[in-house]
């Protein structure tokens, strides 16, 4: 398989980069490290430093090399910015998007597996499924749901697997690639910082109708989610296909239980204080993963949160050493 991965240089591209090579398959990756790490890319990997929506150079590479799929991961995604610079999102996400998209059909590219995120369901008090009601609370998911209806308009033209993520954690396992600590947007993120910098961390808001009061989110760990990928993109290929699937276990952690997980792991606890909630923060976001599995076969191999946070923990230390 030959495969073009845009933001490649990211968290989940890289991983997803590494997973492939290491299974014969030969990788091609776009990003303009804005917040990828250039030391994320796998050496075996053919890199282009560009933006997705610098349609010249996307010319000129599609012109150049063939493709059998492209794994789309170039985004922006931190949800408190998106608040703030709506249209930032809208451009990047969407727009641009769109553009790399009708640039792949031109080129007689039609397989895609696209990055896409839990976040557009919004708040739901139970394991969420692909066909649930859509009520996106913020400007990044209802840019990436917009892509999402774009590819749906259009898939009699293409064979493609939107994949929507939970919250992904955890790294490679041989330590290859992982989050940007400086750039990076999450709770294990912070988690870590606090724990290795001995920083301050904030729980924002325990007031929430959880057992806990604090908000609850499935985590995947990223190899399981590079696998659901190879498996994805094998289906794909294979015959003229259109599906949405939930990437999670299907089991829920609250803000508070990931932070015991940490204390547990570590010589001194982290000091915390309860802050404020935060503008569109989802109470429960939990998958039902029986679709994935069924049209899969995929079987998770990682879950197991204590080994996710070890792992994140030695990719952190390792960061900032």
């Amino acid at each position: 398989m030959k495969a073009l991965v845009t933001g490649g240089a990211g968290y989940i591209g890289s991983t997803v980069a590494n997973f492939l090579i290491d299974r014969g398959h030969d990788v091609t990756i776009i990003d303009n490290l804005s917040t990828g790490i250039k030391k994320n890319i796998p050496n075996k990997a053919i890199f282009f430093k560009t933006d997705i929506s610098d349609s010249k150079k996307i010319k000129k590479i599609l012109a150049k090399k063939s493709f059998d799929i492209v794994l789309h991961f170039a985004a922006f995604i931190n949800n408190e910015e998106s608040i703030e610079h709506p249209k930032k999102y809208y451009k990047n996400n969407f727009i641009d998007g769109k553009k790399f998209f009708q640039i792949c059909l031109k080129y007689k590219i039609n397989n895609f597996i696209y990055s896409s995120t839990a976040a557009v369901y919004g708040n739901k008090n139970k394991r969420v499924n692909e066909n649930d009601q859509l009520k996106p609370l913020s400007a990044y998911p209802k840019s990436k749901l917009k892509l999402e209806d774009y590819l749906k308009k259009n898939k009699s033209e293409i064979s493609c697997i939107i994949l929507r993520y939970f919250n992904v954690a955890g790294v490679d396992k041989k330590l290859r690639s992982g989050f940007n600590v400086k750039k990076g947007y999450n709770l294990i993120l912070n988690l870590c910082a606090a724990s290795l910098k001995k920083k301050m961390f904030i729980i924002n808001g325990d007031n929430y109708n959880t057992l806990d009061g604090t908000p609850v989110r499935d985590y995947i760990d990223v190899v399981d989610l590079a696998n659901i990928h190879l498996l994805a993109a094998k289906l794909v290929l294979k015959k003229k296909i259109f599906k949405i699937l939930n990437c999670g276990y299907g089991e829920g952690f609250s803000v508070k239980q990931i932070l015991d997980t940490f204390n547990k792991m570590s010589k001194k606890k982290i000091k915390y204080k309860v802050g404020k909630r935060r503008a569109s923060d989802i109470v429960v976001s939990i998958a039902n993963p029986k679709k994935l599995k069924h049209f899969t076969g995929w079987k998770p191999k990682f879950n197991n949160l204590e080994q996710i946070v070890k792992s994140s923990l030695k990719w952190y230390k390792k960061s900032i050493s």
